[in-house]
């Protein structure tokens, strides 16, 4: 579904990423994890649109992804949540997430309505609520929500648990592997590398912008070596 070959990316004149290679097929859930600085963001953004490989292939689908827009990317299935979430504040819950549905019909919007309050109950119990009166957790929820108006077919979630307690940062990754199972790859970014590693079907290892390993979550999580030198753990 997802291939980046030989991609390098950077901001301005600095190069962050060098040759990244990375695959992800259907139905499965890949995580990027590395220390901070590793160029997992970056990742993201280049493969969403938001910045232009500077070599370097991505295809999403079979198809190059350059010049395409964002917007394009997200029409075709290609769905990205960033860290700060992005939210619009100042509307209420179910606003936000109906803008979501931007790209689609008023029964397919509908349809996934009724899917994302059942994923996560308290936006249904809340849904006139306006959004900056929620906690972290439920802004969360709310952005993972709202992506998945759009219909994706592989959602990109940059850090689901940041400012999260332990105890909701499970309850959040265990949404992105019911996502999953609900026939969505998933492309994971998570500075918690046990628990994003518990939860993916393979995982990349980045460092200083490449990637460096490659294997199952349970492979690269059950290697000491790797734990110490790469995971901080």
């Amino acid at each position: 579904m997802l291939a980046l070959d030989k991609v390098c990316a950077g901001y301005g004149r600095m190069r962050i990423l060098h040759d990244i290679d990375l695959r992800l097929g259907e139905g499965e859930i890949v995580a990027l994890v590395g220390a901070n600085g590793a160029g997992k963001t970056t990742t993201l953004r280049t493969v969403c649109g938001m910045l232009r490989p500077l070599s370097g292939t991505i295809t999403f689908d079979g198809a190059p992804t350059a010049g395409r827009r964002p917007d394009q990317l997200v029409r075709d299935g290609l769905v990205h949540v960033p860290e700060d979430r992005a939210l619009f504040g100042t509307l209420t819950v179910e606003e936000n997430l109906r803008m979501g549905a931007w790209t689609r019909s008023a029964a397919q919007a509908e349809k996934s309505l009724r899917e994302v309050y059942e994923l996560f109950p308290v936006l249904a119990e809340r849904r006139t609520q306006i959004a900056q009166t929620f906690s972290g957790g439920q802004q969360q929820m709310l952005a993972i929500a709202r992506a998945l108006m759009a219909g994706p077919r592989l959602l990109m979630l940059d850090e689901p648990s940041t400012g999260l307690s332990p105890k909701l940062t499970w309850t959040m990754l265990e949404a992105v592997r019911r996502i999953r199972d609900g026939g969505v790859a998933v492309l994971l970014v998570e500075q918690n590398a046990k628990q994003a590693l518990a939860i993916a079907d393979r995982a990349y290892v980045l460092e200083s912008g490449s990637t460096v390993l490659e294997g199952t979550g349970e492979e690269l999580s059950g290697s000491a070596e790797v734990r110490k030198a790469y995971l901080g753990l």
